[in-house]
């Protein structure tokens, strides 16, 4: 024959077994997940550990990639102006060859020419997020100075370096054109272009044959900047390839989480249900016992 003692230890075993059953059900249906701490599953929680180190790593690279696509953009738009303006300098510079104009008339189309200048001038020294976008990796100054003293009436004070970003694992891009590439290359100058059409047009001296000399000249540097620029298309194209990848591998990775630690909440409102009724149960079959202790404990339960 069982004791009332022994009554009330299953009667009180069974209640601590249902709360404890309600409480984990009801855990589960407020975080949605069915590890809550590691002792709920030791295996799943360190799983879990290795996906949210990835799921962190693709938010990084894609935090990474969207800042430099809105570099890579900048600086592409600023660029187009650039080609723009050379373009509009390159019609001067025809218009200035030609043997009718006067020296007055010469003098404004190198004025205008001048003009481009100051714009190319302005965009070489394009900064975004306090960064010098085209002065190498030296890109805490102003990549060009005006220069009296140099033929091309600029000096760059930015290197030919450029700078590297991780935005995938072990996947590093440049994401920047040093301006010496872009405005001053050696072979082919914006700059000294310029400034050699705008010469050639104030000099009296100068012939027809001189100013179309600077004009191909200048047609010489367009080529050049215009045939760097194409290293900002492709890398956007790449960054946006890149970035599709990393948003499939998050989104693989939250439902390999999801598989992992989620709760199916169907299971959980069922757990949640049994275990109420399991406690109803209980507390109903205790009240038919007459055994002081236990009704004391079940009177404690119920405050």
């Amino acid at each position: 024959m069982i004791s009332s003692v022994e009554l009330s230890n299953m009667v009180v075993n069974a209640l601590e077994n249902s709360d404890n059953a309600e409480r984990t059900a009801l855990t589960q249906l407020t975080t949605g997940r069915q590890v809550n701490v590691a002792s709920d599953g030791p295996a799943a929680a360190a799983q879990e550990v290795n996906i949210s180190t990835q799921m962190n790593n693709c938010d990084q690279y894609s935090r990474s990639m969207s800042s430099i696509y809105s570099e890579l953009q900048t600086a592409d738009s600023s660029l187009n102006s650039v080609v723009t303006a050379l373009q509009s300098a390159i019609s001067l510079g025809t218009e200035g060859a030609n043997g009718t104009l006067t020296q007055q008339n010469r003098n404004t189309v190198a004025q205008q020419i001048n003009n481009v200048s100051q714009l190319v001038f302005n965009v070489a020294n394009l900064a975004y997020n306090g960064v010098y976008v085209f002065a190498g990796t030296n890109s805490t100054q102003p990549p060009y100075v005006w220069d009296s003293n140099s033929p091309s009436g600029v000096t760059y004070q930015g290197n030919d370096g450029v700078n590297q970003v991780e935005i995938a694992q072990g996947q590093y891009i440049a994401v920047n054109q040093p301006g010496s590439s872009l405005f001053s290359d050696p072979s082919a100058s914006v700059f000294g272009a310029l400034s050699d059409l705008a010469n050639a047009l104030q000099d009296p001296s100068s012939t027809t044959q001189d100013i179309g000399d600077a004009v191909t000249e200048l047609r010489g540097a367009y080529d050049q900047l215009t045939s760097a620029r194409t290293f900002y298309g492709s890398t956007v194209d790449q960054v946006l390839s890149t970035q599709d990848f990393v948003n499939s591998a998050s989104v693989q990775l939250a439902q390999q989480q999801n598989s992992t630690v989620g709760v199916d909440v169907d299971v959980a409102v069922t757990n949640l249900t049994n275990a109420e009724q399991a406690r109803t149960a209980t507390v109903e079959a205790a009240a038919s016992l007459n055994t002081s202790t236990l009704m004391n404990y079940l009177s404690t339960m119920q405050r």
